[in-house]
């Protein structure tokens, strides 16, 4: 055998092994939310006092690959659900500034998760996407704290919503004015797991 050929004869194990011990490419993640273990709550102060309301969460699934950080999917809230507990400013909210029979959905739909979610144990991440408000779409960048234990999965979201500048009413009115921003808090729960292994959202 020639020496050429031994060496040849030597590398096609070696190559095998450096293959067989490469890391395999990681999955793709999916987040599951269940709206029933979720909550979005809103803040808006004004000259009087602060103004608190709810909403519900109807659905949230998005994927991303961790190695990229590519995202997508959507987190859907009922504009019609929500409320501060006064019913006659409840009715101004829906009919003239959120508009939710016309725009009844607030979904954002991620396109890109920036750090690094641990399979275990507490992320500071933050999502980036597009928010579809009364009409418009935005691009935002959302801060997520992420606790996984077991699969399971806790997110908290607060950021700013600048609802005047997105071509909602103000509702200042003589001598009440309203902040240009509202304070939206989202804490949910839900599953972590790949995409090839989806998880329920009720399995705890």
């Amino acid at each position: 055998m020639s020496r050429r050929i031994a060496k040849a004869t030597l590398l096609v194990p070696l190559l095998s092994a450096c293959v067989l011990a490469s890391p395999a490419p990681a999955a793709e993640r999916v987040v599951t939310l269940d709206p029933k273990a979720s909550a979005v709550s809103f803040t808006l102060g004004t000259t009087l006092h602060e103004v608190h309301g709810s909403m519900r969460l109807t659905g949230g699934a998005l994927r991303f690959d961790p190695a990229t950080g590519t995202a997508s999917g959507e987190i859907s809230v009922d504009a019609r659900s929500a409320e501060t507990g006064n019913a006659r400013r409840d009715r101004k909210m829906h009919g003239s500034i959120l508009e939710s029979e016309r725009y009844p959905a607030i979904v954002f739909r991620p396109q890109r998760v920036l750090g690094r979610v641990e399979e275990s144990g507490r992320s500071d991440v933050k999502l980036g996407g597009t928010m579809s408000l009364h009409g418009g779409d935005h691009p935002m960048t959302l801060p997520v704290a992420l606790t996984v234990e077991g699969g399971h999965l806790r997110a908290e979201l607060r950021f700013e919503v600048p609802y005047v500048e997105w071509g909602m009413e103000d509702p200042s009115f003589l001598i009440l004015r309203a902040e240009k921003l509202v304070v939206v808090t989202v804490r949910a729960e839900g599953r972590l797991g790949t995409v090839d292994a989806p998880v329920d959202p009720e399995s705890r």
